[in-house]
């Protein structure tokens, strides 16, 4: 049987763009149509379409009339419009997280520092019910590109609560890592915040995720999130911080670590913690514990290879793992780091639902559910850790 052909272009030219171009060479459920590239560097535009053989746009609508699905990898504070164009003329998106947020757009004087959180809210949660409201109206859908959910780890785990039926009682994870060395990243008007919604989001989708499957396994509706409790603190900012250059320092107005804690419409609970203060590479795991089983869902780093060698020179071609600070000694070399992390399993999923309208696990219900979890945390670390209810679109 022949393939479908989907056609795609992609948007943004930066790191996301390279890793999902990459991914794109796995899908094996549809037959992948690379139309084009748009960025508005135009510089950075013409690398990346040189590099690759593929046709630069200089014009997004054009883009979006030649494609059936759109690759969003730009800057979150642009996701919004350009979702909303995509789906207007009936094309699928696969969009970057994090999905949408606040970025002080109607503040000449913005600083994420002082701005207050129940602004920045409820600014998400309009942000969210125009993407969900276009998506309702148009053919195309919102693929929400978190590569947690499509780790082979967490997708084991969903086949085990769904055969086992089994009640998660309580989840606690982690992503942390060294630092981002993207200057975009450390500015609240690019980034939408620090550790919570860069790094956190990863465990807390998969976290929620969970008890989505969870409870559409037992009674067909997920089990969404209720309620949270944050703390966020700027430990590499602080006037006292000893810097060994070790960590990244060039955060502006963000959080370099988040602590928080969901409580479930169940009653059930997830911990979870994301940080910029992690030497030794990324730290992502999750660990479910359930009324039946236990599972430690250990995406990185793994034993699948561990290397040694006693000079890191000796390394110097060979790529180990991601956020490492040195090669010498023992390392816990990543065979296919891609794989581990979920990234081609997660296009296949999206372009096998494009192909033939199967549904997706990472859907604008889990995204939405993520964003206003999120939101409302940063909401619960203004108010020094109070309980805050989440709101549920």
């Amino acid at each position: 049987m022949e393939k479908k052909v989907i056609k795609a272009g992609i948007v943004g030219s930066g790191f996301a763009a390279k890793f999902h171009y990459e991914a794109l060479k796995r899908v094996f459920s549809a037959k992948v149509e690379i139309v084009g590239v748009f960025s508005k560097t135009k510089e950075g535009l013409d690398k990346f379409a040189q590099e690759r053989h593929i046709t630069p746009y200089y014009n997004l609508d054009q883009l979006i009339d030649d494609c059936d699905l759109i690759h969003v990898c730009t800057p979150p504070v642009t996701h919004e419009p350009i979702i909303i164009a995509a789906l207007k003329k009936d094309k699928h998106v696969i969009v970057e997280k994090p999905l949408t947020g606040y970025f002080g757009q109607d503040d000449d004087n913005f600083n994420g520092d002082t701005f207050p959180r129940e602004k920045g809210l409820e600014f998400t949660l309009a942000s969210l019910r125009r993407m969900l409201d276009a998506e309702k109206q148009s053919k195309g859908k919102i693929m929400y590109a978190e590569n947690w959910v499509y780790a082979p780890a967490i997708q084991k785990e969903r086949e085990v609560i769904e055969k086992t039926k089994a009640q998660i009682l309580w989840m606690h994870g982690e992503q942390s890592h060294s630092g981002s060395h993207s200057l975009a990243y450390g500015q609240w008007k690019l980034s939408g915040g620090g550790s919570m919604i860069g790094k956190g989001c990863h465990p807390l989708t998969a976290a929620i995720y969970l008890k989505h499957v969870e409870g559409r396994a037992k009674n067909g509706e997920p089990i969404r999130p209720k309620t949270i409790t944050s703390r966020v603190h700027a430990i590499t900012r602080m006037d006292n911080y000893e810097d060994k250059g070790h960590l990244q320092t060039t955060y502006k107005d963000i959080e370099d670590f988040a602590m928080l804690h969901i409580v479930f419409e169940d009653g059930t609970i997830a911990n979870l913690f994301a940080s910029e203060l992690v030497l030794g590479g990324v730290n992502n795991k999750l660990e479910v514990n359930a009324n039946n089983h236990r599972t430690i869902c250990n995406i990185m780093p793994n034993n699948a290879i561990q290397a040694y060698t006693p000079n890191g020179d000796y390394f110097n071609d060979i790529y180990v793992v991601e956020k490492t600070e040195t090669k010498q000694g023992w390392s816990s070399m990543s065979p296919d780091e891609g794989w581990f992390n979920g990234y081609q399993h997660e296009m296949d999923a999206f372009y096998k639902s494009a192909a033939f309208g199967t549904p997706i696990e990472s859907n604008s219900k889990l995204a939405s559910d993520v964003m206003a979890t999120v939101y409302a945390g940063y909401v619960s670390a203004e108010r020094n850790g109070a309980e805050v209810e989440i709101t549920i679109l």
